[in-house]
């Protein structure tokens, strides 16, 4: 009866939604396979470790409370009196520096194998976009804690937003919600964490899974207009073999982070002062930390121009040309466009990880 029922539901779907159409293509949809095929797995695992922090977050956004006297209580009472509340917080919080760490192994990896070119433009356009909200995310999120980390560190952030040429106090002010960092502040991250990135990000990523589906994945066995030659190189299908090898990679990801969560639990700290001074080497999170050194160590001036200012203006010319690449590169094969590309690229990673090293030095 079980059974019967069952079909009949599938049956009652199929009519309206042709399902049986789109396991079809599901069936005949193939993935490449070379040595570089491990890579494609990163993209599935930020997929992933974007639903982890959709969840938690849900799940903490039942106990939070967004004010600058009630965040910092709220997140206690979530970490020593809800059930597991520790962690899911912790979860939470490792799953976002998680799911940045993948989205940039995966922007890396779709850079040096140029995944980019026709007629993959727009899935490298919306895949760096979501990039960019997912450093947002982390940016309003380390302050909903209110504790004096997040405080002064939200303070030094919006501080460098300010010196931008002629929108940094409007950008400033923007952020904050006034001239300094008070509970007024607190509620617009909130605003903008749980609900206007969410909704951006998910139509990004929606986006992003279309045209990957759509235009199939990039292999260097490609002919030269772009298009997908498998006759040139051995593949697999895509379900259920490269699914399920996807899975597998959601569950070792689900492991890491479970045991992160429970061996080094998210700490708390202490409840921000806006009256007290900032703590000695305040940092942000890692992710921004290679910027965060840049513009430490560049001189008061250069030239005629700030040297903070110019530090700003360089990495928002960086983020620019990033999102814009592949319309800069164009041509198919090995040529000296590509070879600019690929050594920009390479001082672009060792940089990140050279100034994030000699920061926490």
């Amino acid at each position: 009866m079980l059974r019967s029922l069952s079909q009949r539901t599938w049956n009652w779907l199929d009519e309206r939604l042709n399902l049986d159409e789109l396991i079809a293509h599901a069936k005949e949809k193939t993935v490449p396979i070379h040595k570089h095929t491990l890579w494609y797995y990163l993209g599935g695992m930020t997929a992933f470790l974007f639903f982890v922090q959709v969840v938690t977050g849900i799940l903490l956004l039942l106990y939070y409370r967004p004010s600058s006297d009630n965040a910092f209580e709220s997140v206690q009472f979530i970490m020593t009196e809800v059930h597991f509340g520790w962690l899911v917080r912790s979860v939470h919080s490792w799953g976002a520096n998680l799911m940045i760490a993948a989205a940039f192994a995966h922007m890396f990896s779709v850079y040096f194998l140029r995944a980019y070119r026709k007629p993959r433009e727009l899935t490298w356009v919306t895949g760096i976009l979501f990039l960019f909200i997912a450093l947002t995310f982390g940016f309003s999120g380390y302050l909903l804690p209110w504790n004096e980390l997040s405080f002064f560190a939200t303070k030094v952030g919006t501080e460098i937003a300010g010196v931008i040429p002629l929108v940094g106090h409007f950008l400033k002010r923007f952020l904050r919600g006034g001239e300094d960092v008070t509970g007024a502040t607190l509620t617009r991250f909130f605003g903008w964490h749980v609900a206007m990135l969410p909704a951006a990000a998910a139509m990004l990523l929606m986006a992003h899974l279309f045209m990957v589906q759509r235009l199939g994945m990039s292999s260097p066995e490609e002919s030269t207009d772009g298009a997908d030659n498998p006759s040139h190189g051995k593949t697999m299908l895509f379900f259920p073999n490269f699914l399920l090898r996807d899975l597998v990679g959601w569950l070792i990801a689900l492991g890491i982070l479970g045991a992160l969560a429970a061996i080094y639990p998210w700490e708390l700290g202490v409840k921000a002062d806006p009256f007290a001074s900032a703590p000695a080497n305040i940092k942000p999170e890692w992710y921004f930390v290679f910027m965060f050194q840049t513009l430490k160590i560049l001189p008061a001036k250069i030239l005629f121009m700030d040297g903070e200012v110019l530090g700003i203006l360089a990495f928002g010319l960086a983020g620019l040309v990033g999102l814009l690449v592949p319309f800069l590169d164009t041509q198919s094969g090995p040529n000296r466009t590509s070879l600019i590309f690929t050594v920009l690229g390479v001082v672009a990673l060792v940089y990140m990880v050279a100034m994030t090293v000699i920061a926490y030095i």
